[in-house]
């Protein structure tokens, strides 16, 4: 059988991390197998769903490479569909309609714990072989749930977890259409996976309930079960339930933030699933190496600092032309304008093996395209009159050097030996008044990527 993958998500927010990781299994899943790989947006909730939602899905995906090969579906065009398996599940018997309203509904639930009893649907319109039901009342509209069958199990071998059973006896009859016969997600779910041939089903463990459910109605329908894996979901740092104060956020966030998708997969893979001790690898890897044996079966915790070295490893790999386009945007909204001297892939060919994030390496470009005002403090403290001498003859000698690294650099020892000083007493200052810090590369390659006339220019100021 061709293996048939699925995503999806609910267009009630953003795409994130966690969404997005139950998306890239799934994606990786299908991709090892030669499989199909499928994009269904469940946007039944009319409420909370937004086309805004949509998009950010659909953005989010596209940003992380995860093509889909069917879709994207979208259940609020399948609403015919549900309606006929509906009625057919009602003229078959597997399925009924209930009368009893909210209200009678949480009294006998208030009843039942009172008694010490588990909440519960009663079955108080369930059709059963000799029992008479009660007369329909004209003024409410019923709701239609699924005869679940009341002996035996709902059982499944978790391609995650391992064996998991549920008692038939523990689960009520569930409510597959609301009153005005939309129906609901459990329903729904079930339909799009029979018809689209879904033969993994790849999501969160806050699924697990609803799985047995599903079974159920699937069995009904006569139709054959797909596998089912549920992931463990993703904690903060600190083993609670991951939210924004985590780095929650909007998968699009982080390509704001300068990561770069490679980076955001290599670790989303990686979190919750292993291949030995291999931290890094490339997309291709994880699809030749994935499967779900080795999805941990306890939950993941996300990691920003780990995130941050996993994407300065593939910003030290990435081209600097590719580079260049994300950090020049950068700059320009900040009313920054790129120029030609230094070129922008010099800088970040200087630059990349030192930072973690694109917004970090254009913070270092920064410097190179605009005026800057250093620390009043870090001049004075570098600035001193021991090393003023040998600034002064150092601007002089800058003015007539051939303006290269190596000339420089042969031209900065002399001055040192002069002078009798260790290279940090004149770096550490000539770095402050060009680009106001004291920490950079070799300092003869930035003061070289600057043209003559802007190191005179900024070291004179100061001198």
């Amino acid at each position: 059988m061709t293996t048939r993958t699925r995503f999806a998500p609910s267009p009630t927010g953003y795409l994130h991390i966690g969404g997005a990781r139950t998306a890239l299994f799934s994606w990786a899943y299908a991709r090892k197998h030669g499989g199909t790989f499928i994009l269904r947006i469940e946007d039944t909730d009319l409420e909370r769903s937004s086309q805004a939602s949509v998009q950010a899905i659909l953005d989010g995906m596209d940003w992380l490479n995860l093509g889909y090969d069917e879709g994207p579906f979208y259940q609020m065009q399948r609403m015919d569909r549900y309606k006929e398996v509906l009625q057919q599940m009602l003229d078959e018997g597997k399925a009924y309609y209930c009368y009893t309203t909210p209200a009678e509904l949480e009294a006998m639930r208030e009843a039942q714990r009172a008694k010490g009893d588990k909440p519960r649907y009663d079955g108080t319109w369930r059709p059963e072989q000799g029992k008479v039901l009660p007369t329909p009342p004209a003024d409410v509209k019923p709701v239609v749930r699924f005869k679940n069958p009341s002996h035996g199990v709902a059982a499944w071998d978790d391609m995650v977890k391992g064996k998991i059973v549920f008692e038939n006896a523990e689960l009520d009859d569930l409510i597959i259409a609301r009153t005005d016969g939309t129906p609901t997600y459990n329903f729904c779910v079930v339909i799009d996976d029979l018809d689209m041939g879904i033969t993994q089903v790849i999501r969160g463990d806050d699924h697990v309930n609803n799985t047995p459910r599903q079974i159920n109605i699937l069995k009904a329908l006569g139709a054959t079960l797909p596998s089912y894996a549920h992931v463990p979901m993703i904690l903060g740092g600190d083993g609670e339930r991951l939210s924004k104060r985590h780095g929650a956020v909007s998968v699009m966030q982080y390509e704001e933030d300068g990561f770069l998708p490679e980076a955001l997969i290599n670790y989303l893979a990686r979190l919750g699933w292993s291949h030995g001790d291999d931290e890094l690898f490339s997309v291709e890897q994880l699809v030749e190496w994935f499967d779900l044996d080795h999805i941990s079966k306890s939950a993941a915790q996300f990691n920003l600092e780990k995130l941050r070295w996993v994407n300065q490893h593939y910003i030290k790999l990435a081209d600097n032309e590719r580079l260049a386009t994300w950090v020049e945007k950068n700059l320009n909204k900040r009313g920054i304008t790129v120029s030609d001297t230094p070129t922008l892939t010099a800088v970040i060919e200087l630059y990349k093996g030192r930072t973690a994030t694109l917004v970090e390496l254009a913070n270092e470009a920064a410097v190179f395209y605009s005026e800057i005002q250093p620390d009043a403090e870090l001049l004075s403290a570098n600035i001193t009159a021991e090393v003023l001498p040998a600034l002064h003859e150092l601007a002089e000698r800058f003015a007539s050097v051939a303006w290269e690294a190596p000339a420089v650099a042969a031209t900065i020892k002399e001055l040192l030996a002069k002078h009798n000083l260790k290279m940090p007493k004149l770096a550490m200052p000539v770095r402050v008044m060009l680009v106001g810090q004291t920490h950079t590369p070799s300092v003869d390659a930035v003061i070289t990527l600057f043209t003559r006339e802007v190191v005179l220019q900024r070291m004179k100021k100061y001198l």
